[in-house]
């Protein structure tokens, strides 16, 4: 436990870091969740346009999420390309 009352605000601050970078990470995991979910339907999904813009529109989101938690510091930049170039590649498939 903290003793003097520097720690313990330290310790107050990390807690709400924390709970901040938590609620990032979780919508990070839960873009790319749906994203992939779209992916392995991209077989079922409309043929033509509506289905590859459904697709577009969603890895656009995923980036979006990456690219905040990046500028909050929640994830690193090159864990962050890793994951975008690894999701584009699923998508150039298609």
């Amino acid at each position: 436990m903290a003793i003097t009352q520097g720690a313990k605000k330290a310790h107050r601050s990390s807690l709400r870091k924390q709970e901040f970078n938590l609620r990032r990470k979780g919508k990070v995991s839960r873009a790319i969740k749906s994203l992939k979910k779209l992916i392995a339907s991209g077989k079922n999904l409309p043929a033509g346009r509506q289905g590859k813009e459904a697709i577009q529109k969603a890895f656009r989101e995923v980036q979006s999420a990456l690219d905040k938690a990046v500028k909050a510091k929640t994830l690193k930049k090159n864990t962050v390309a890793r994951k975008k170039s690894r999701l584009s590649k699923l998508i150039k498939k298609l």
